[in-house]
């Protein structure tokens, strides 16, 4: 008998062992909310990142195939959850691809957004590449929420922007408040159909639950070409957000940069990351980098943004990077806010390097 069908039965009355159901990880009565067991003290925490390029306009192969090369870097590690990075035209290729990641990891696993690509350490990915983060491990554990409908989409920042605050405010306080919650929660990823400078209202939204010290990082879908999706569950949503919430004993440091021009793009990268490398007092297990695709469309070459962080970062220690169209994280010391740990604005490159 499935987890799951234990948890219908639980629901239902019949069965006892709903409590266990949800430390295995089952769908809650909301299917906008779930979330893994909890996580276990001294038990592994493990990042891999993976980018591939679809290079024969296959997308679920290429979506199957990078799945397939997740799990072997994984090895026998408990799946978490896995974040999805790509950059495919129209919801067509994208569902292709969705279903190709579906096909080698349980849909319940998968969620992620639309980007302008992706960067590891592997090096950098535009159009029709995919990149998976995957987190495993019982030392982790991974709770999740989406939101639909938030009614931002399609108004223009400069004409509604008394309306679109108030939405994403109401928007960003009920994702949170979806989120199982526990005393072992660092970390909250947003990825959201906001691009910036909305995405801001959607973070003070969100920390009218969490806090104006809570770590959230994250970013704002391809705006292009009505490519905003954000997937919770294998599935494509516009107009909405998901939230995943990370948990277990580990540390983290946040670091933001802002630059609008080519030298100061390479150099503020180089910056952030050794920031954030210098403020984490125990060992790197993986760094995520929300990025500005506005920034990457200032170099001539965006591989020189990726050498600069990679001057300071170890090539043993997974970067999962994303070309966004807003970012989410401590904002550059130029804009941040007193006693406001992380904001949503754009041009930054967000650095979160988690460690134990």
């Amino acid at each position: 008998m499935s987890w799951k069908t234990l948890a219908d039965r639980a629901v239902r009355g019949i069965c006892p062992l709903a409590m266990l159901a949800l430390l295995a990880g089952a769908l809650v009565a909301d299917e906008t909310v779930w979330q893994t067991a909890v996580s276990q003290a001294d038990a592994p925490i493990i990042f891999r990142t993976v980018l591939v390029e679809d290079e024969v306009e296959e997308p679920a192969a290429a979506g199957a195939a990078a799945a397939r090369q997740l799990l072997a870097a994984l090895g026998d590690a408990p799946l978490q959850a896995v974040l999805v990075s790509e950059c495919f035209e129209d919801l067509d290729y994208k569902e292709e691809l969705l279903r190709g990641i579906g096909a080698v990891i349980p849909a319940e696993r998968i969620y992620g957004t639309s980007t302008y690509g992706s960067f590891t350490h592997q090096g950098t990915g535009g159009f029709d590449t995919v990149s998976l983060l995957g987190i495993a491990g019982n030392g982790i554990a991974v709770s999740a929420a989406l939101v639909t409908e938030m009614g931002t989409s399609r108004l223009a920042f400069e004409e509604d922007e008394p309306l679109i605050k108030e939405r994403l405010h109401v928007a960003g306080k009920q994702l949170a408040e979806k989120l199982p919650r526990t005393d072992q929660d660092r970390l909250l990823i947003l990825l959201a159909d906001a691009h910036s400078p909305k995405n801001q209202y959607l973070v003070e939204g969100v920390q009218k639950v969490v806090g104006d010290d809570f770590a959230i990082t994250g970013g704002s879908a391809n705006r292009n070409a009505g490519q905003t999706f954000v997937y919770f569950q294998n599935q494509a949503y516009e107009d909405g957000a998901v939230a995943l919430m990370l948990s277990g004993d580990f540390q983290l440091v946040l670091s933001g940069r802002k630059a609008m021009e080519e030298d100061e793009v390479i150099s503020s990268a180089r910056d952030g990351m050794q920031e954030a490398l210098e403020g984490l007092e125990v060992s790197p297990l993986s760094v995520l980098a929300f990025n500005c695709a506005g920034r990457r469309g200032r170099l001539q070459r965006p591989v020189e943004e990726l050498n600069a962080i990679r001057e300071v970062l170890s090539a043993d220690i997974p970067l999962f990077g994303l070309y966004c169209a807003g970012e989410v994280g401590p904002l550059d010391p130029t804009e941040a806010k007193p006693g406001v740990r992380c904001g949503g604005s754009g041009w930054h490159v967000m650095f979160t390097v988690i460690g134990r």
